[in-house]
């Protein structure tokens, strides 16, 4: 989650650190890969969340599993759309995927924060439990 957030949060980074860009270069090549891995784990993640709705989680832990799946998903169709596309063949759901993006786009930077913020924050909850 953190490395989705990184990526998606490259420029807001990069311009207000600009040290950062020779790191997020090594990860580049890679954005593909890991956004369409992040994109598959988020829909899982979601499907997880919404079945344990009712399993005695506590209310917190619960939604942050559920935000974390949603922002993953998020960015990592954002980062692998190139990718999701090859796999996918039917030219509607192509389209979909267009349309969505479209609409995820402009919130991208913030996505990658949030990403970031998710990421860090699960890491601390699953060492608090």
């Amino acid at each position: 989650m953190i490395v989705l957030g990184i990526l998606g949060a490259a420029s807001l980074i990069i311009a207000t650190k600009p040290d950062a860009k020779q790191l997020i270069d090594k990860l580049a090549p890679y954005q593909g890969y890991i956004g369409a891995t992040g994109a598959l784990w988020g829909v899982w993640v979601i499907i997880h969340a919404v079945l344990s709705l009712g399993s005695g989680w506590p209310m917190l832990w619960w939604a942050t599993y559920l935000a974390t799946g949603i922002v993953m998903a998020s960015l990592g169709l954002l980062l692998g759309v190139g990718m999701l596309k090859s796999w996918v063949k039917d030219p509607t759901a192509q389209a979909n995927m267009d349309q969505l993006i479209k609409k995820l786009a402009p919130k991208q930077g913030v996505l990658g924060l949030i990403g970031i913020g998710l990421g860090a924050w699960s890491l601390i909850a699953y060492f608090m439990r």
